[in-house]
């Protein structure tokens, strides 16, 4: 887990899974297949392998031994709901974070589909925990707003939307029963540029809609020079955040060897 993450809507980062491959525009220049890449073959590093999809068991239980309470973005190097990550190891992960609820998880992903399959079937429980925040990606018409129908189908107690990299005007959005709004531009070499009127659209369709908005980055080559002030401020909205006790150490320990060990494969709420 990394403590320190430099995303700005979250505090950590915890990957129990790696790599990806892709399947939309918005993944045209992923920074996560970049950063990886540079460590193809080094020897020991966790991307030794580069961007290929590998589970990380040796992860699954990591957030159970975290006491202090975090923002924790689940597979900020990967998708969770990617085709090549079985069921079974899915439903470990999501035991993790119903067992370590002190904590605050954002799942996202690009595989809309899978996720409403899965919420709606063998992980209706912890679609209802409210400590879990569920969101897909949306970068353009065609490919990112239908994303959202896939999540309005399910029963996620918090839904929401990363609109980033924003790559065109996207019009009118669904947003019912949408929790929280992300926005950003795309960053790093060969980035597509973002207009502000996009973004100016989406924010006040939030302001509408009473939805909290959060405005990541203009992005660029350059994004620390571009910034994230629209209008003259930051939009920093979050959904509102449960706050649950800590576990004892025994307990968390107990849970995250049962988790590893593979005896606790999924946890019914019901």
């Amino acid at each position: 887990m990394s403590l320190l993450s430099k995303i700005e809507w979250t505090d950590a980062t915890w990957n129990p899974v790696r790599g990806c491959t892709k399947i939309s525009p918005g993944c045209k220049h992923c920074y996560a297949e970049r950063f990886a890449e540079r460590f193809r073959g080094v020897k020991g590093h966790p991307f030794e392998q580069g961007f290929d999809l590998r589970l990380v068991p040796e992860k699954l239980a990591e957030p159970l031994r975290w006491s202090a309470p975090r923002m924790i973005f689940v597979n900020s190097m990967s998708d969770l709901f990617h085709e090549g990550v079985p069921l079974s190891y899915i439903l470990r992960v999501a035991a993790t974070m119903q067992l370590a609820r002190w904590h605050t998880y954002q799942v996202l992903t690009k595989r809309s589909e899978r996720l409403r399959d899965t919420l709606c079937g063998p992980l209706k429980d912890a679609a209802r925990e409210a400590h879990i925040w569920w969101g897909v990606s949306v970068e353009d018409r065609k490919h990112g707003v239908p994303r959202i129908a896939d999540l309005q189908a399910t029963q996620a107690a918090v839904r929401f939307l990363s609109v980033e990299p924003l790559l065109e005007d996207l019009g009118r959005l669904p947003l019912q029963g949408i929790s929280w709004v992300i926005v950003g531009g795309e960053s790093g070499p060969g980035a597509r540029p973002m207009k502000e009127g996009w973004v100016l659209s989406i924010r006040e369709q939030c302001e509408v809609a009473n939805i909290p908005f959060f405005f990541k980055q203009w992005g660029g080559v350059r994004k620390k020079v571009a910034g994230r002030r629209l209008l003259g401020r930051t939009h920093d909205g979050f959904p509102y955040r449960v706050q649950h006790p800590t576990l004892p150490a025994r307990l968390r320990l107990q849970h995250a060897s049962d988790i590893e060990s593979g005896a606790l494969v999924q946890l019914s709420t019901a």
